[in-house]
């Protein structure tokens, strides 16, 4: 697969995708706090029964609505990465965990030559308070599984706060249906031999309500997808990238962003 990107003088565009589900009273804690270079903001709400919607809209009113009708945030975010016109896609959670002032990282290290920025909790500077022990136990364990199954060194698989050029879509891109989405896209990630660098992030605890995240049934889910995953690019049977991707965007081609970019950044290694 070649990887062709467009590197002229003109500011590369920016779009961040985030799924809702009754977030009203959230949307205050992340729509304001967007960087001012974010471009294209895609709502994709699945059939909230409160005000999310209107209040997205309030605080945003140049964003985009995609109203999914099948539930699961995998399916959400398929349906908002399509409807992106962006170069660069991020995906933010709705619910206030996610700082969108790191954004700027994540889109240094795609126009340091990375095809894929991943967040990590667990870098130097990145830390979560929104997980339980046997929560981080697990995704650890769901982590060496996929560092055996695809040689990738993940420090912190199960988040999902990413970001990728748009051209990756088709790569990452699937049926894929609830939290087992972004374990999904990392395995795809690492099976077309994308350049994926990981970004410290810090997670807070969600500003209001509660989580529809199950630990017991998604872990499974998620184990069930790195079998599937494995067993598919065992076979060979996953889209891979067999010429030389791109360099990195030259000196003249700017993101129009500001702020440090002197991150810590870990690329992850295969082997």
């Amino acid at each position: 697969m070649n990887l062709a990107r467009t590197t002229e003088s003109e500011s590369i565009r920016v779009s961040v995708v985030i799924p809702t589900l009754n977030e009203e009273k959230n949307l205050a804690h992340v729509l304001p706090l967007l960087p001012d270079f974010v471009d294209e903001v895609v709502i994709v709400d699945g059939r909230s029964k409160d005000g999310t919607v209107a209040e997205a809209l309030r605080l945003r009113p140049d964003a985009i609505v995609v109203n999914e009708t099948r539930p699961g945030k995998g399916r959400a975010l398929m349906s908002g990465f399509a409807a992106c016109t962006g170069d660069i896609i991020v995906m933010l959670d709705a619910d206030g965990s996610m700082d969108p002032g790191e954004i700027p990282a994540y889109v240094y290290a795609l126009l340091g030559g990375a095809d894929f920025a991943k967040g990590s909790r667990f870098l130097h500077g990145g830390d979560t308070h929104d997980m339980e022990w046997y929560r981080r136990f697990g995704n650890w364990g769901l982590g060496q599984a996929v560092r055996l199954a695809f040689g990738g060194r993940y420090s912190d698989l199960c988040y999902g706060y990413n970001a990728f050029w748009r051209d990756v879509v088709p790569v990452i891109s699937g049926d894929v249906a609830g939290f087992e989405v972004e374990t999904y896209m990392n395995c795809r990630a690492l099976a077309a031999g994308l350049r994926i660098v990981e970004v410290p992030s810090v997670e807070s605890a969600r500003v209001h309500g509660v989580s529809n995240l199950n630990t017991v049934r998604d872990g499974f889910r998620v184990l069930r997808t790195i079998v599937k995953e494995w067993s598919l690019h065992r076979d060979g049977a996953l889209p891979t990238v067999a010429t030389a991707l791109p360099p990195p965007v030259p000196a003249g081609t700017t993101a129009s962003v500001a702020g440090p970019q002197d991150h810590a950044l870990r690329e992850t290694v295969a082997g």
